[in-house]
């Protein structure tokens, strides 16, 4: 029988970045889940087109804000994201066999979010008079999900507890450059992204102290354990602290930032 799990494979493998999103769109919420088929990808990655070409993020170059490439190379950058952000949700729907149905719809909602994202911000970029795939991009992202691949815990505790919130600590300083640019546009999708990702960040929080309950591990201290043996990014200020909150982390994990 046709499963949510099993389409999510399909946008997840789809190379074309345009595709991928509508795919993803399209996918039916309503299909039943399959929550315990043990399933495999067609590939070892996500599809990827042949462009953008990935570089290390060193060699990334930002430009001036007062001119259009400056400002287009930003909202690529942004689109970027929202791309990885689509296989990466997807990716949990298909890998993780045994959870509740609940999560896996929770993950596809989240996915088509991501979707929506970088459709906005791809078709921002057409009417910039560039397109995605015009820079260079950085795999960052998705080098993280495949070090959490083995575990649902950390892929959870890591990628939206840590990953996407660093999105929302930084969402007010890039809106203000591209603003301040003169891109009101790009300022109006970034507040619906904001808007969104703290849903996303949310539903990260609420299913890792799940997870976390249900191995009996304390959500604080295992957290900080992830961290170290994934070596994932050390968060620095300024912190979205109203936003943070708003996303669901408790004021014991806020004073942990300080």
């Amino acid at each position: 029988m046709h499963s949510l799990r099993t389409a999510s494979l399909g946008p997840w493998a789809q190379t074309d970045p345009v595709l991928k999103a509508q795919a993803t769109l399209a996918l039916e919420l309503h299909l039943p889940v399959g929550a315990d088929d043990l399933l495999s990808a067609p590939s070892s990655g996500p599809g990827r087109a042949t462009r953008p070409a990935l570089v290390p993020h060193t060699q990334l170059k930002a430009k001036s804000m007062t001119t259009a490439e400056g400002r287009a190379i930003l909202v690529h950058s942004i689109a970027h994201i929202e791309l990885n952000a689509i296989d990466l949700a997807l990716d949990v729907v298909w890998r993780f066999a045994g959870l509740p149905e609940a999560f896996y719809k929770d993950w596809v909602r989240i996915a088509q979010e991501e979707a929506k994202h970088f459709m906005l911000l791809r078709n921002h970029l057409v009417g910039m008079g560039f397109d995605y795939g015009s820079f260079p991009a950085h795999n960052a992202l998705w080098d993280m999900a495949e070090r959490t691949q083995g575990d649902v815990l950390a892929r959870i505790g890591i990628v939206p507890r840590t990953m996407e919130a660093r999105g929302l600590d930084a969402s007010p300083g890039v809106k203000n450059k591209l603003v301040s640019g003169g891109d009101h546009r790009a300022g109006e999708i970034l507040d619906i992204i904001l808007h969104d990702e703290i849903g996303h960040v949310a539903a990260g929080n609420r299913w890792y102290r799940y997870l976390c309950a249900q191995r009996g591990l304390d959500p604080l201290s295992s957290y900080a354990e992830l961290i170290v043996r994934y070596d994932a990014p050390k968060l620095r200020p300024p912190f979205n602290m109203a936003a943070r909150r708003l996303a669901g982390f408790e004021e014991a994990e806020l004073d942990a930032l300080r």
